[in-house]
């Protein structure tokens, strides 16, 4: 099944190989698809099977379901389900216009990437979708019974695997086409838990002086757990730091903040109306250009400093209302407390991610205070005090903390027989050993063996850099390598 009105930019991606991927993930790139907004996605799936004359079905929550039997002679191999999700994350640079829920994406190949203009590409898991409809699509692939299971709402919940039920997927081995680095298998991840936090408050007018926006633009962000490791400055907490320094030395006034927008991203921008006295604005210009030049500092390892934009500009409009001095310093105090980044270190797996927090969204403005963490861990009881933690920092501001949307974690599986199938296959196909490792961040696999206890599951994937960012992009020769791995495990699964 093809879409219409291919624009040039497509047909480089349609030049790649193979050919039935990249077609089935440009017309991915073309539906709209964001977390909780996929039906036309969901819609082109199951009419994609059904076109194919295979069983298909969708479930109440969006989940879609596609059987192929197995090909001659490998009727007697455990069944494999390909699993992939359909939402991608919606996220573009301030300077883009660009509608997630009616726009296509301007996908195109750069260089040894293909990526897209101003938004994230949705590769995460665009990639994963477009495999497995190529392996159902295929009559000259080897495989034993397949199910592809495609999944909704991954990034903001993973409602869609948290509503699948018991017997509707009948496989013994799922893989997990969700993994972000070619030449690894992933084989465990940590678990997470949503917190959210609120208070009201009472505006009162805003001061005489000279409005401004702060604006902190141009950090990396990226995946709140896959990239959390790698330090990049998060842009609330960097607003609320000079913000602190503002009201503190210079006197000025809060009447809004605004930064991040996914649970599950690390945030890239934040900006602030503020009201500064009149005879302060040239102060707090030198202040904030001095703070900027600190924090490129603190960041020149893990930011693009060139990009990085920290500033101080008059405001479109001045506020009317703002917050009262002891309210402003009560939640800027506690948006600067609020634990955010590597928490703590696993003991048991070198240079992996136990703990952490991302302080990913804040609102504050017409007299409400709302921000948003997604907190992860391998450990439950380390996830259950990092809440605490995070719950007593913002109850010394009057704010109030609720925790939402646990799920659990997957334990490796050190006796897979598909681990130790997928191990020599590569290591014979390419000369080298994978690497086997558990992941900090949340895949549906933790889920899914939860219903399905059964299931030998392995998570694995091209390489895509920087996912849940514009700068999301998927190395183009690490694809034709991954699906060639892919269809070598097929051929080769373990006997029933």
């Amino acid at each position: 099944m093809k879409l219409k009105n291919q624009e040039i930019m497509g047909k480089d991606i349609l030049s790649l190989h193979p050919a039935r991927l990249w077609q089935h993930f440009y017309d991915l790139t073309q539906i709209p698809r964001p977390s909780k907004k996929e039906r036309k996605a969901v819609d082109f799936v199951a009419a994609f099977g059904k076109q194919l004359g295979l069983f298909t079905e969708v479930d109440a929550a969006g989940n879609v379901l596609i059987r192929k039997p197995a090909t001659t002679g490998m009727e007697g191999r455990k069944a494999i389900v390909l699993q992939a999700h359909l939402d991608m994350v919606p996220q573009k640079n301030s300077d883009t216009a660009h509608d997630f829920e009616r726009d296509p994406i301007d996908a195109y190949v750069s260089g040894e990437y293909v990526r897209a203009r101003g938004t994230t590409l949705g590769a995460d898991n665009g990639i994963g979708v477009a495999a497995a409809m190529a392996v159902l699509e295929a009559t000259d692939v080897e495989h034993p019974a397949i199910e592809a299971l495609f999944t909704v709402d991954e990034e903001t919940g993973m409602s869609g695997a948290l509503a699948i039920k018991p017997k509707w997927v009948q496989g013994d081995i799922l893989l997990n086409l969700d993994s972000e680095d070619e030449g690894e298998l992933c084989v465990g991840c940590a678990g997470g838990l949503d917190g959210s936090f609120s208070a009201a408050y009472e505006e009162q007018d805003a001061a005489a002086g000279v409005a401004l926006t702060l604006s902190v633009t141009g950090l990396r962000g990226g995946h709140s757990g896959v990239d959390i490791a790698l330090g990049r400055a998060n842009a609330n907490k960097v607003a609320a730091r000079i913000l602190k320094r503002l009201t503190e030395k210079h006197g000025v006034q809060l009447a809004s903040l605004e930064g991040g927008n996914l649970r599950n991203a690390i945030p890239r921008e934040a900006f602030a109306v503020i009201v500064v006295p009149s005879g302060a604005v040239d102060a707090a210009k030198q202040e904030v250009a001095t703070l900027a030049q600190i924090i490129a500092g603190e960041y020149a390892a893990v930011e693009e400093v060139e990009k990085v934009k920290i500033a101080l500009e008059p405001a479109p409009n001045a506020p009317k209302k703002a917050l009262n001095a002891a309210t402003q310093r009560a939640l800027l105090n506690a948006l600067l407390a609020c634990p955010n980044g590597v928490i703590r270190m696993s003991d048991a797996i070198p240079n992996l991610v136990e703990t952490s927090t991302n302080l990913a969204i804040v609102k504050v403005g017409e007299g409400k205070m709302t921000a948003s963490s997604l907190l992860r861990s391998s450990v439950d009881s380390a996830k259950e005090h990092l809440s605490e933690c995070m719950e007593a920092a913002f109850s010394l501001a009057g704010v109030q903390s609720r925790f939402t949307g646990g799920y659990p974690g997957w334990k490796p599986n050190p006796s897979s027989a598909i681990l130790k199938v997928m191990c020599d296959l590569y290591e014979k196909m390419f000369g080298s050993k994978p690497h086997v490792r558990a992941i900090h961040a949340g895949l549906e696999c933790g889920l899914l063996g939860g219903v399905y206890p059964q299931l030998d599951m392995i998570s694995f994937g091209p390489t895509i850099l920087n996912p849940h960012s514009p700068d999301e992009r998927v190395e183009i020769s690490t694809v034709e390598k991954w699906w060639s791995f892919l269809l070598a495990t097929l051929k080769n699964a373990p006997a029933k």
